[in-house]
């Protein structure tokens, strides 16, 4: 039973960082931040098995996460409103040009990252974005004016 409770707590504990780190973070790993959630993986197991390496405490554990991860699946099917809370709500970011640098900031995104994303699109200039919105899966969705003229040079990298 002890392996159950603990195995829940650092279930919720991932859950909790894994919201606290951010969409922007989460949507593409650097290979350190790959490497970084591995060890954290290692590091929970000790934590859930307290070094006890039988199979039964393994799948256990596993049972556990497994169990929980349904259980939110469900959870966010069934209730709309869990869902918000599970996975976040999409959150525009640049509204007719011009970035929501405090939305930004509440996102922990930088200026540079949006234009990076933007230009991976195609987009030169803020003004071309109609919206942006950073969707729950850490994505960067953009939606540019039509009929926009493209006039001028490139928008340089950290310059809004």
């Amino acid at each position: 039973m002890e392996i159950v409770v603990r195995a829940a707590v650092l279930f919720l504990f991932l859950w909790v960082i894994t919201r606290v780190v951010g969409r922007s973070t989460v949507g593409e790993l650097s290979t350190f931040q790959l490497v970084l959630y591995v060890v954290m993986g290692d590091l929970v197991q000790q934590g859930v098995t307290q070094q006890d390496y039988s199979v039964t405490s393994a799948v256990l554990a596993v049972g556990v996460f497994a169990l929980l991860t349904l259980a939110l699946a469900w959870a966010n099917a069934r209730f709309p409103r869990v869902r918000g809370v599970t996975h976040g709500v999409p959150v525009i970011i640049v509204r007719d040009g011009i970035p929501d640098l405090d939305r930004l900031r509440t996102e922990r995104m930088s200026l540079d990252d949006l234009m990076a994303d933007a230009r991976q699109k195609g987009i030169r200039r803020f003004d071309e974005i109609e919206l942006a919105v950073l969707e729950t899966n850490g994505r960067v969705s953009f939606f540019t004016r039509t009929g926009h003229t493209d006039a001028g040079a490139p928008e340089q990298p950290g310059i809004a």
